[in-house]
């Protein structure tokens, strides 16, 4: 076993063909929850007091965020929570409302859907995946870690109690009028959510969860009389377009480490909570970093290094970062430990599990 300390930074520059490096500066969107008092009536339309004094997030960006165009139609969501459940309010722009599957458990995002994710406690291992199409169909999932880390997702785990309703302003799947929009009200009870946090209760004021919400919008043509897919020059159905809330800088969802951060509030709706930007999160994403670096390095050498000048020239980030941290090889696993205060150290090891520990 060998050990090595000393003091790195990390250079700036881009990255081209690792998809897991984002290629984007780490800055997740931010969000208060405000807990509503008042009981709210899951049916798609949001009209509660609750609801009306919740700010909407921003507008939903392309995956890649400023990489690419804004999307063509415009999406936002607002969040709320009681003792009993987190709520989640969505309205997305849509001029022709279509959808095909009906039964639960199927892939979804083969439709138009809304999608979200949630790691409760920031590791970015067990965390939770629900999706949804327009008839109100549903795919929830449970991943032990992202597929990058070798995990395959567990379908027949399910969010007990869930209840979503779909509210349509227009039709749906027909391609003869112009709709203006689809509404999902969904209620999520906090006993599956918990599971995975870190205290397994119900949050306190200021605990923060990472959290994002995706969009997946397949491009269309009308023929016939139907919706249909559009076709690339091969025949085969166009890639879906792929908005989001806090974007992830590459076309991968399942990166935890740059969802946004949602921080939960006792006060209701209306009142005004500053987010609290707490310094364990840049540390944390330091060791992504490094984690990011030796994962190109092993994809060339098969093995992962202690020697800081060998994982810079396999991979250049585009953020630099000063920090002393802590490499510890063994065989073909690691563990990359950075200090913090109070006698904490923060480790990320070869599946990207991040946590804290005492010295």
């Amino acid at each position: 076993m060998t050990r090595i300390f000393f003091l790195i930074i990390l250079i700036s520059g881009l990255q081209s063909g690792i998809a897991q490096i984002p290629q984007i500066p780490f800055s997740p969107q931010k969000y208060i929850v405000y807990k509503t008092s008042e009981t709210l009536c899951i049916d798609g339309k949001l009209d509660e007091d609750g609801w009306n004094k919740t700010p909407w997030t921003n507008q939903f960006v392309n995956i890649e965020g400023f990489l690419k165009p804004l999307p063509e139609y415009e999406t936002k969501v607002k969040i709320l929570w009681d003792e009993s459940y987190l709520y989640i309010g969505v309205w997305m722009e849509e001029p022709h409302i279509w959808a095909t599957l009906t039964e639960r458990e199927s892939v979804i995002f083969h439709d138009n859907d809304f999608e979200i994710f949630i790691d409760p406690d920031g590791d970015t291992h067990n965390y939770i995946e629900y999706e949804i199409n327009a008839f109100g169909t549903e795919w929830d999932l449970f991943m032990c870690k992202p597929y990058r880390d070798r995990c395959a997702a567990n379908s027949k785990w399910n969010i007990e109690g869930v209840n979503a309703v779909i509210g349509i302003q227009g039709t749906i799947n027909d391609p003869t009028d112009t709709d203006t929009c689809w509404f999902i009200e969904i209620a999520m009870p906090w006993k599956s959510l918990i599971e995975y946090s870190e205290s397994k209760k119900i949050p306190i004021d200021g605990e923060q969860w990472r959290l994002n919400f995706a969009r997946v919008q397949w491009k269309m043509d009308i023929i016939n009389g139907k919706y249909v897919k559009q076709k690339d020059q091969s025949g085969k159905n166009k890639q879906a377009q792929n908005w989001v809330w806090s974007p992830q800088g590459v076309i991968a969802m399942h990166q935890p480490e740059t969802w946004a951060y949602i921080q939960f509030s006792e006060l209701t709706a209306g009142s005004q909570v500053p987010f609290i930007n707490r310094s364990q999160e840049n540390i944390k994403w330091n060791l992504r970093q490094l984690y990011y670096m030796q994962n190109s390095y092993y994809s060339k050498h098969y093995t992962y290094s202690n020697d800081y000048h060998k994982l810079q020239k396999d991979t250049c980030l585009i953020e630099a970062y000063d920090h002393p941290y802590e490499i510890i090889i063994d065989y073909k696993n690691y563990e990359i430990s950075i200090p913090d205060s109070d006698n904490l150290k923060w480790i990320i090891r070869k599946d990207g599990k991040v946590w804290s520990s005492k010295y």
